[in-house]
């Protein structure tokens, strides 16, 4: 499974490499740059793959900021759950001792749980 989030990651790469060395200098005719109004007189120029880039940036950081802490949350409770089976006390297993104790009937206590309700 890492492999194909590393090879998704790297066709990724690629393709934005080849998007951006198509896109940075167009014709000269156009300056190849993007004309962004951010107040009313001032204009940000950028490339076009510098946008794209920063678009898909801000795009993906808000999901992957929220998969890592759910990851993290998931993980808390785990470790929780974790610790609070591990302080419960194990369950009492009868010894080979115990079994063999002779009953004041005279029968081992495994004779009596097989001949339990049997009465001669």
């Amino acid at each position: 499974m890492q492999f194909l989030k590393t090879a998704f990651w790297v066709i990724l790469a690629v393709a934005i490499a080849l998007f951006s060395k198509a896109n940075w200098d167009i014709q000269p005719s156009y300056t190849g740059r993007v004309p962004i109004k951010l107040w009313d007189d001032w204009i940000l120029l950028v490339r076009l793959p510098v946008l794209i880039v920063f678009a898909f940036l801000l795009g993906l950081l808000p999901m992957w900021i929220f998969a890592r802490v759910t990851r993290w949350r998931i993980h808390r409770r785990l470790e929780s759950a974790q610790q609070a089976l591990a302080a419960t006390a194990p369950p009492v297993v009868p010894s080979a001792e115990a079994a063999a104790a002779i009953l004041p009937s005279g029968d081992t206590a495994h004779d009596a749980a097989e001949n339990a309700g049997f009465r001669p």
